[in-house]
Order: C-alpha cells, then sequence, then structure tokens
C-alpha cells in the first residue's frame, strides 16, 4: 500500500509539472449540442470532476482537465504567438486539416487541444446504453451490429501502440468507419492516415487511466462504455 501511494504521488507531482497552465475551475453547464468551431481557448467541464465516478476518478478527472488538456490549449497560443501566426478569420479545424503547414509544436498542441474537448462532451453521467436513430442504423449498416462495432472501437483502442486515440469516424464517402491515431492526431490533420470527421474520440493516453487501473487499458476502455454520451455523438454524426 506504501508503495501505491508513493506512486500516486509521483505521478501527480509530474502531472502538475507537466501542466504548465494553472488550473482551470470547471463550470457545470452545459456545451453546445455539436462543434461548429472548437476555438483555441479550453471550455469549461461540462460536469463535475466527480460526474464520472466510478468509471472515471475524480482525481484522474481533475488532472487531465486542469493539468494535461489545459496545458495544450495554453502551448497551442504560445505557439501562435511565438511564430507570429494570426489566427483571425481561421477555425481550429481549418489549421488541423492543413496541419503538415505548421510546426510540430502546433500540430501536437492543437491535437491535443481538439482531441481533449472533443473528448469531454463524447461523455457524460448516467451514460453508455447504445445510439438510437440515424446513428443505429448506420452503425449497423457499416458494421454487422452494434456489438460488431463496439468490439472493433474496443480493439483499436487496446491496440493502439503507446499514447494515442481511437476513433468512430465519418469518412470522406459519408462511411463510417473506426480507427486509432498515435500521439495528439486526429482523423482531421492532412497528414494522418485516418481521415474524417471525428464523430467519437477514446484519449488511452496513460494519463486518461493511469491511478484508477493502472496498466490495465482493457479494463478502462470496458468501463469506459458506461460513460458514452450517445446523444452528443448522434447531434455530431446528423450535423456532419
Amino acid at each position: 500500500m506504501k508503495n501505491h501511494n508513493k506512486g500516486r504521488r509521483d505521478f501527480i507531482r509530474n502531472a502538475g509539472a507537466a501542466g504548465i497552465a494553472a488550473a482551470v475551475l470547471p463550470s457545470f453547464g452545459a456545451f453546445a449540442s455539436d462543434l461548429p468551431g472548437t476555438g483555441f481557448t479550453q471550455k469549461p467541464l461540462p460536469y463535475a470532476y466527480t460526474a464520472l465516478e466510478p468509471v472515471i476518478d475524480a482525481m484522474t478527472m481533475e488532472i487531465h482537465y486542469s493539468k494535461h488538456a489545459a496545458a495544450y490549449a495554453k502551448n497551442l497560443n504560445d505557439a501562435f504567438t511565438e511564430e507570429k501566426i494570426n489566427t483571425a478569420g481561421k477555425s481550429l479545424e481549418s489549421i488541423l486539416r492543413d496541419i503538415s503547414k505548421y510546426s510540430g509544436k502546433i500540430r501536437n498542441n492543437g491535437g491535443g487541444h481538439y482531441n481533449h474537448e472533443l473528448f469531454w462532451q463524447c461523455m457524460k453521467p448516467g451514460g453508455g446504453s447504445r445510439p438510437s436513430g440515424k446513428l443505429a442504423a448506420a452503425i449497423d449498416r457499416g458494421f454487422g451490429s452494434f456489438d460488431a462495432f463496439k468490439t472493433q472501437f474496443t480493439d483499436a483502442g487496446k491496440n493502439r501502440f503507446g499514447s494515442g486515440w481511437a476513433w468512430l469516424v465519418l469518412n470522406n464517402d459519408k462511411k463510417l468507419v473506426v480507427g486509432s491515431t498515435p500521439n495528439q492526431d486526429n482523423p482531421l490533420m492532412n497528414l494522418s492516415d485516418l481521415k474524417g470527421t471525428p464523430l467519437l474520440g477514446l484519449d488511452v493516453w496513460e494519463h486518461a487511466y493511469y491511478l484508477k487501473y493502472q496498466n490495465k487499458r482493457p479494463d478502462y476502455i470496458n468501463a469506459w462504455w458506461n460513460v458514452v454520451n450517445w446523444d452528443y455523438v448522434e447531434k455530431r454524426f446528423e450535423s456532419a
């Protein structure tokens, strides 16, 4: 138990050092129903740090949001300033689609900011269950069944070597596909092998689950299905 507590303290200390940004206290108002534009600053978390327990513990949620995700937003804006990039009239999505024109710092932090802003909204207290309506029908057409889709998505997250993300994407042919990207890349990027509009994203970086699940990423993914916000994913699908 002593070693376990030491590991938790080391994790928290390292996360704080990596965060760079000051903690952002959560506000519990809802986000917009879809993402017409992500923006370049961190939005308030749409629920309390404790809201997704027991799937995601409060300490992990607080560190993840107020340190890791806050750092991506801060570092992205620092990069724009350092590189003298005028973002007036530009969206983050448009920058990511042309990411090959930008620096590695913008790629890493722009992807990290976008991915996390999407990730928070893809979850909610009392989530889970299954999609309905047009999205459910499209999943059945594309994967054969919801269970087959769930298995494929779970495998994408489990089998992503190192850090990265698992995705449900509406590709350029308007077909649903599942895949993963490394680090903070995402399917919007013109450098990504997986391309399209992200509908559902799962963070499989260790900082997203290590305090509760240690090295058991499959356990984290299996539990995560219980907090998926299918209402939000359906709205993304219908507006894509």
